[in-house]
């Protein structure tokens, strides 16, 4: 495992411009920012502040106008989108707020997609996904689909599905949105003993006050920029 304090993200001097109709909007701007290995850390801001924007270009979804976007020591400005998948797929794990699950698979099959795109064995994908599920508390529901199951429920399939592969990093984008009050707590629990557990990093795009508590490290980005990064505790 990386040592603690090697930085899994690191962004240098990175800026991301769009352009709606005839205005120039800076998501993100001149940011820099590092993520160390074991950080269960929160973007937080308001609603167009940058934080999902920000989650993007680590996440190799979405490409900076300038500066630079290191992850797991891989510079991702310099690779193909083809390169760039295969980083998604191979070193970052993704749980978004809409869960983003596959309605027709059960949940053991939306945990083991990542797996057979990566072309794991049959045996390493079942003993993985299987341990996986166990883990985030959904053992004995591995058949049921979706819509057989809770928000909360479907919320921990996608966590399943984005640690099965053992990624660098797992970028969470307002996890708790669509659940109520304790799912929401049950899933922070869940995340954070993953995160102790089994060292897991993690960094979320937030506005709810119960990840922010649950943070080790809150970073405030105002109008595209950084406007704070602390330690909580």
């Amino acid at each position: 495992m990386t040592q603690q304090s090697e930085n899994i993200v690191t962004l240098e001097n990175v800026s991301k411009t769009y352009i709606q109709g005839k205005v120039e909007v800076h998501a993100v701007n001149n940011v820099s920012l590092q993520i160390k290995n074991g950080d269960f850390a929160a973007i937080c801001g308001p609603s167009g502040s940058g934080k999902t924007s920000l989650l993007n270009l680590i996440g190799g979804l979405d490409k900076p106008n300038q500066g630079q976007i290191t992850v797991d020591s891989i510079d991702l400005a310099s690779l193909s989108g083809s390169a760039l998948s295969e980083i998604r797929k191979h070193r970052i794990g993704f749980v978004f707020q809409a869960y983003n699950l596959i309605p027709v698979l059960t949940a053991y099959e939306n945990a083991a997609f990542v797996l057979n795109l990566q072309g794991i064995s049959d045996k390493e994908c079942h003993n993985r996904v299987m341990r996986t599920l166990k883990s985030v508390g959904l053992e004995g529901l591995e058949n049921r689909t979706p819509d057989e199951m809770s928000g909360g429920q479907q919320q921990r399939v996608a966590i399943a599905r984005a640690i099965a592969t053992k990624p660098a990093i797992v970028l969470a984008d307002e996890p708790t949105a669509n659940v109520d009050s304790h799912t929401a707590e049950s899933l922070l629990d869940l995340m954070q003993q993953l995160n102790r557990d089994q060292g897991i990093t993690f960094l979320f795009s937030t506005h709810d006050q119960h990840v922010m508590d649950r943070a080790n490290r809150i970073i405030r980005v105002v109008d595209g920029g950084v406007e704070s990064d602390e330690i909580q505790h």
